[in-house]
């Protein structure tokens, strides 16, 4: 845990009234993530799509090439499952939906795994992956994320809590047959969504996930 930062400013003209059921509006970005902040070394860092690509690849982007694709603003709102929300905050990245379009994905493809530095994982429907206001963030209302917010790379999720868009992403696996992730495993909800308060495994219903 750490201290909230500023950046209040993108919150001042959202209305309480669209946070979702059980969520708090919050006035800052307070720093939550598990285990240390990996130091980030740009000649060995690389972002790869593997697993079950629609020609059969894998493909590697070093920072420099990542940070050459299509560059889109996103307002999205970002909900954690320890109840907080920031809504309406303003992100600077590559869209999930670009990724899918230079490396499509093979027939049957129904998840996907995002993997970050030190293992951690979160597994996704592919349908919320390719969501619109799905993103692969490098930047924050205008200004590049701190290493504890996730720089280089963090991906953000809107209609799922947070702990679905991990920080410090080094990669996308796609996968015909879904799979949980870091915590899911651990007990946290298969699935996420924000809107049904998807928040834990003793939540599932039957064709939510695969078995713990």
């Amino acid at each position: 845990m750490g201290e909230p930062e500023g950046h209040a400013e993108e919150n001042r003209n959202s209305s309480p009234d669209r946070l979702p059921p059980g969520q708090r509006l919050q006035r800052g970005w307070p720093v939550t993530h598990y285990g240390p902040v990996p130091k980030y070394r740009p000649e060995r860092w690389d972002f790869r799509v593997f697993g079950a690509t629609g020609d059969g690849d894998k493909h590697r982007w070093t920072h420099e090439e990542f940070s050459a694709l299509p560059h889109e603003t996103v307002v999205a709102d970002l909900h954690c499952v320890t109840r907080f929300s920031m809504l309406d905050a303003e992100w600077g990245g590559v869209r999930a939906r670009t990724v899918l379009e230079l490396v499509p994905p093979a027939p049957g493809v129904s998840h996907v795994m995002v993997w970050a530095e030190y293992g951690y994982s979160a597994n996704l429907r592919l349908a919320d992956f390719a969501a619109e206001g799905s993103v692969f963030a490098t930047h924050r209302a205008g200004e590049l994320l701190t290493a504890e917010h996730g720089f280089p790379l963090r991906l953000v999720v809107p209609q799922l809590y947070g702990w679905k868009g991990p920080k410090w992403v080094r990669g996308v696996e796609y996968m015909t047959a879904d799979r949980r992730g870091f915590w899911e495993e651990r007990g946290y909800h298969n699935i996420g969504e924000v809107q049904r308060e998807q928040r834990y495994s003793y939540q599932e219903e039957p064709g939510d996930g695969p078995e713990l």
